[in-house]
């Protein structure tokens, strides 16, 4: 399967499903469908800004992995290089800190308490992910390189 078919369906699949389908299942079709036909308050503004932000630094992110690292954003097709450009020079993760932007635009636009909580259990389930399997992976694919990339760059921001 191509590189660009493969990104499609690891992005449909992950940040999809987590920043997509299940905050839509939290927050219930009556509630999308009531934000959408109401007059629009300061909050709407301040979510959905924050949600297109992390829907932009996301496909950013996955364009870097496809052509700076040449694989995917998924732990089963990950990338052959170390990516280091882009958003990746100020973060070592900004894929999962744009997944986080949309999620907490999300709970601001919908006002959502457990959209809210939800995104508090995928911030600590990516935490626990990225110390216990990602770093480890790529300081064993990398090594050096790894290292030194992660002494000039933090691991969020």
């Amino acid at each position: 399967m191509s590189l660009f078919f493969r990104n499609l369906f690891f992005t449909i699949l992950q940040p999809g499903l987590v920043a997509g389908l299940i905050p839509f299942w939290i927050v219930g079709n009556e509630a999308v469908l009531a934000s959408l036909h109401r007059p629009f308050a300061y909050y709407h503004y301040i979510g959905l800004l924050t949600f297109l932000i992390g829907f932009v630094l996301t496909l950013v992110c996955i364009v870097h992995f496809a052509i700076h690292g040449r694989g995917t954003l998924s732990p089963a097709d990950p990338t052959k290089q170390l990516v280091i450009a882009g958003p990746y020079r100020f973060s070592r993760n900004p894929m999962y800190l744009g997944v986080m932007m949309l999620l907490l635009g999300e709970s601001i636009f919908f006002q959502s308490i457990a959209l809210g909580m939800y995104s508090l259990v995928i911030f600590l389930s990516f935490y626990i992910f990225v110390t216990n399997f990602e770093e480890p992976r790529l300081r064993k694919d990398f090594g050096n390189d790894y290292d030194e990339y992660c002494r000039k760059v933090h691991r969020w921001l």
